[in-house]
């Protein structure tokens, strides 16, 4: 399917003469022609960094969308502006099949494409353009089919992802099937899941995520879905747990998540779900607010009346397996990842569920509220507080260290953890008391 459009873009590069990049509606790159010459004199900033992240940035996409590219139906021209990036003009092609858009060709303009004419307004178009259009027609005709088998597998996965226990064997066999119907899976290769999170769901009609070597179906599912206690969560359903069916006092709807299923080479070699992630959390769907309960580093929410500040989205990888029934529990461990990825930036943004520490177990407690010696401290008030108790237990107890990554002095961490036993009215000397303190301080941010 990446030789078809390939082969598409470069009929279109030929009969116009110019380089030419194809791109999803989300602005994911999928093919570019040859750019013949020195870089610097034929490209621009904007489409150098496309071709080398493979995607371009929300706000060249928000900058180009202004033009009217989603709407229109005909090619158009985008002129250059240097202070954008964008130093050489451009026509666009948009990409449509039955009056949907699914992408775009992009044609750099060095000039010699000033005077062609592109239809419109009674006009008829050049003949290049003509032939252009129809090549682009053929182009969204094959992103429309992919788009509809994609659709198919992110259904049959998140039926999977949320089946009951008794109902995964029929979930996975319906998956496996599919999957080697669409030709992308061979039974007994080594799979594993990614969670992104969170995950923009508002654009109900936005194309599913870019085509990438090793990515078989993605969906989106609430950050609290899964099958656990004979719950059963629908993509679109929102449930008042705060984690895996286990019931809390959070009556907010979870966050949603993306669930990525990745092709691996071997059980032992995670690097191709590395990519995808890395590709994921490129999205501008990605990272479109705080996860649910989310607070940020120092305050850690308390009440303040005012919601925490977006952060950017995380993504958890889970163990590799060969068993599709094994899915819905590397989901589990993919999105705990990913929750301690986004709670905890040193993790992230790209975490293993096997590399995640003390949080494998933080990620798999109830989502109760915070234990009520540790509630005053969690106050924004206390802010300072709380960071300088988290920062000691992180250091073992060792006061020179842990006033050396604060940057205070000794003496000052000595008031500070003194406040902090007062308030919470636990012994910082005592195992089993710094034990809570820890656990709670670290729980309260997921």
């Amino acid at each position: 399917m990446r030789g078809d459009y390939q082969q598409l873009v470069d009929e279109i590069s030929a009969a116009l003469g110019a380089p030419a990049t194809l791109e999803d509606r989300d602005f994911g790159l999928i093919a570019f022609g040859a750019h013949e010459g020195d870089d610097d004199e034929v490209m621009d900033p904007v489409r150098t960094r496309s071709i080398l992240q493979r995607r371009s940035s929300a706000a060249v996409r928000a900058w180009f969308e202004a033009f009217g590219i989603a709407r229109a139906k005909t090619a158009l021209r985008i002129p250059p502006d240097p202070a954008a990036g964008v130093f050489k003009g451009r026509i666009c092609l948009p990409v449509r099949h039955r009056g949907i858009v699914h992408g775009y060709v992009w044609l750099l303009d060095d000039g010699h494409l000033t005077d062609l004419e592109l239809g419109g307004r009674g006009a008829p178009p050049d003949p290049r353009i003509a032939q252009a259009m129809e090549t682009a027609a053929r182009i969204g005709e094959l992103l429309a089919d992919e788009a509809r088998a994609g659709s198919e597998l992110a259904d049959l996965l998140r039926e999977l992802l949320v089946a009951r226990p008794g109902e995964q064997p029929a979930a996975a066999a319906a998956l496996r099937d599919a999957l080697r119907d669409s030709l992308r899976f061979t039974p007994g290769a080594p799979l594993t899941l990614v969670a992104v999170l969170p995950w923009d769901t508002s654009d109900t009609d936005a194309a599913p995520p870019p085509s990438l070597p090793g990515l078989l179906a993605a969906c989106a599912l609430p950050a609290g879905g899964g099958p656990e206690d004979g719950a059963v969560v629908g993509a679109d359903e929102p449930e008042p747990t705060a984690h895996h069916g286990r019931t809390g006092p959070a009556t907010r709807p979870p966050v949603p998540a993306l669930a990525a299923l990745v092709r691996l080479r071997s059980s032992g070699a995670p690097a191709p779900a590395h990519t995808v992630a890395e590709h994921l959390l490129r999205s501008p769907r990605a990272g479109s607010g705080p996860a649910e309960g989310q607070a940020p580093r120092g305050g850690r929410g308390g009440g303040s009346g005012h919601p925490p500040p977006p952060r950017p989205a995380a993504a958890g990888i889970g163990a590799a397996t060969r068993e599709l029934t094994d899915l819905p529990a590397a989901w589990r461990e993919a999105l705990d990842a990913a929750r301690a990825a986004h709670a905890e930036p040193r993790l992230g943004p790209i975490t293993r569920w096997d590399a995640i520490g003390a949080y494998r177990m933080l990620t798999a407690l109830p989502g109760t509220a915070p234990d009520p010696a540790i509630g005053p401290l969690l106050a924004p008030a206390h802010a300072e507080l709380a960071r300088t108790a988290e920062v000691f237990l992180d250091c073992a107890g060792q006061a020179s260290r842990t006033a050396q990554v604060l940057g205070i002095h000794r003496q000052t961490l000595y008031y500070r953890l003194g406040r902090v036993e007062k308030l919470t009215g636990l012994d910082l000397g005592d195992g089993e008391h710094r034990l809570l303190l820890h656990m709670a301080l670290k729980a309260a941010r997921l």
